[in-house]
């Protein structure tokens, strides 16, 4: 009993981490890759809000569709769907808000570390949860969000480089 009662807690765990490290890393990308633009602050806002909802649908509905192929009782699969959804919407305005009210020079850093806090506080849940290192997996989990923070901001800075319009 305890053993499909922890199964069950884990399935609806993952249903949360999926769309929170999604949205974590999607939007820390868009901060550092757009954050040298001559307009970032609605530059990135925009990119954040069509993120949220048009590859937030995206996902959802590929999970949504992946769940139906693999015979998952309808009742999951829709709260698969929903909370995916939700969570990356919440997680989403949560940076939003960051870059909305904060100066740049101080919305990227103070994103940074809420996006890395988020994601430490997460990974330490689900290695507790899995009964392994919680510290090797928050550490690995950091890499490779500072992985995607450099990648995007090198990226971007390369990208908006090339498209300057010299007047």
């Amino acid at each position: 009993m305890s053993i499909n009662l922890e199964n069950k807690c884990r399935r609806y765990q993952t249903k949360f981490s999926f769309g929170a490290t999604s949205a974590i890393i999607t939007n820390l990308g868009i901060i550092t890759g757009l954050d040298t633009l001559s307009d970032p602050k609605l530059s990135i806002i925009a990119g954040m809000l069509v993120v949220a909802l048009a590859d937030n649908i995206a996902d959802s509905f590929g999970i949504h569709i992946y769940q139906e192929s693999e015979c998952i009782d309808n009742k999951e699969i829709w709260f698969s769907t929903l909370s995916n959804f939700f969570t990356r919407i919440f997680v989403s305005l949560t940076f939003i808000i960051l870059v909305s009210v904060l100066p740049i020079n101080l919305a990227v850093p103070y994103s940074i570390g809420w996006g890395l806090a988020l994601l430490a506080i997460m990974s330490y849940a689900i290695a507790k949860n899995r009964k392994v290192n919680p510290y090797s997996e928050i550490f690995k989990h950091i890499i490779i969000a500072i992985f995607v923070i450099i990648l995007s901001h090198f990226i971007g800075r390369y990208i908006i480089s090339q498209f300057k319009i010299v007047i």
